[in-house]
């Protein structure tokens, strides 16, 4: 059945930790964490289901062992146009260049996609998707930082050496970035902070025509940081470093009829959401704490946004596999 507004979400049968290229993924003596996954595949089907109840088709991609990243659909690339109400057809979704690690992924989604009806096309320059790249209000914000091979070094301290992560994407992609958007602004803003990796673990858009802003404004570089306030003056939200350590950037917005939510992981502060309430926004929590915890990654990066739930112009074929992938098909009692 369709719904208001469809997403990707990964199946979470093998999440675990193997590479460990997120500083939330390893512990302070670098030594990957370990998942409870009993809890995080609980926390999984909770978030799907709740999402199902604000009327949110979730497309389910198949788990595999190798590719325990593939729970952050968010980094899979990213649509557009993407609130368009078009067929889907008339829409491309541009495939990620993710770092080595995560490499495998992208023709898992790139033969999902496609199955689903989608156009796909790659890109060559490192880049993560709607992480790194989404709608602001009349704008879109591309964050990047500098991109480094992953590696223990060694300094003075207990213990005697530290792991570097780097950032995801890098500036080289933003010509192209702009040239799919054609005369839509782009707004890059280089990021600072390895434990906010992605623009999305910092920033986050929502309300009418995400208009408004949540930015953990010590996330990013100075001057990029005054860009921001410059240009969006009384919609941006700075966050406290106590709710941006939770990720709550990390969330995503929804338009139903004439209302707006917004899903945030649980344990923000109730000033944070009472300012997102006076923006005419519904704040709703969800706990996703194990993805968070040992992953490095909330709500917005368990969902890969698919836009409006259109199927006009879908072959009987495509519309039997979405109908097939459907968490609604998949998971007809919920989580089992």
């Amino acid at each position: 059945m369709a719904g208001s507004r469809v997403v990707l979400m990964g199946d979470p049968t093998y999440f675990s930790i193997r590479a460990g290229a997120n500083p939330h993924t390893r512990t302070a003596w670098g030594r990957r964490k370990s998942v409870d996954r009993h809890k995080a595949i609980a926390q999984w089907h909770a978030f799907a289901r709740l999402l199902g109840s604000f009327d949110v088709r979730v497309l389910v991609v198949p788990a595999d062992p190798r590719l325990t990243g593939l729970v952050y659909p968010a980094n899979a690339g990213f649509l557009f146009p993407l609130d368009a109400a078009l067929a889907v057809a008339d829409k491309t979704f541009y495939l990620a260049n993710l770092l080595p690690s995560r490499a495998g992924e992208q023709p898992v989604y790139e033969r999902f996609l496609t199955r689903c009806g989608f156009r796909t096309a790659p890109l060559q320059a490192r880049f993560e998707g709607e992480a790194d790249f989404f709608p602001v209000g009349k704008h879109y914000v591309f964050t990047y930082g500098r991109v480094e091979a992953q590696r223990f070094r060694f300094r003075l301290g207990v213990p005697p050496y530290e792991r570097v992560y780097g950032f995801r994407s890098e500036i080289g992609a933003l010509s192209t970035l702009q040239q799919i958007v054609g005369d839509t602004e782009v707004i890059p803003l280089e990021l600072c902070n390895e434990a906010y990796y992605h623009g999305d673990t910092a920033l986050c858009a929502f309300g009418p025509e995400r208009r408004f802003l949540l930015t953990y404004l010590d996330a990013l570089l100075p001057t990029a940081a005054l860009r921001l306030k410059k240009l969006f003056k009384d919609e941006l939200i700075p966050l406290s470093a106590a709710d941006a350590a939770l990720y709550a950037a990390n969330s995503f917005t929804l338009r139903r009829g004439e209302k707006q939510y917004l899903f945030m992981p649980a344990g923000v502060s109730e000033t944070l959401q009472r300012q997102v309430n006076e923006r005419g926004v519904e704040p709703i929590v969800i706990d996703v704490s194990e993805f968070l915890r040992k992953g490095g990654g909330a709500v917005k990066c368990m969902i890969g946004d698919l836009g409006p739930d259109e199927e006009t112009g879908l072959t009987p074929e495509q519309q039997t596999f979405r109908h097939q992938r459907d968490y609604q098909t998949l998971f007809p009692q919920g989580q089992v």
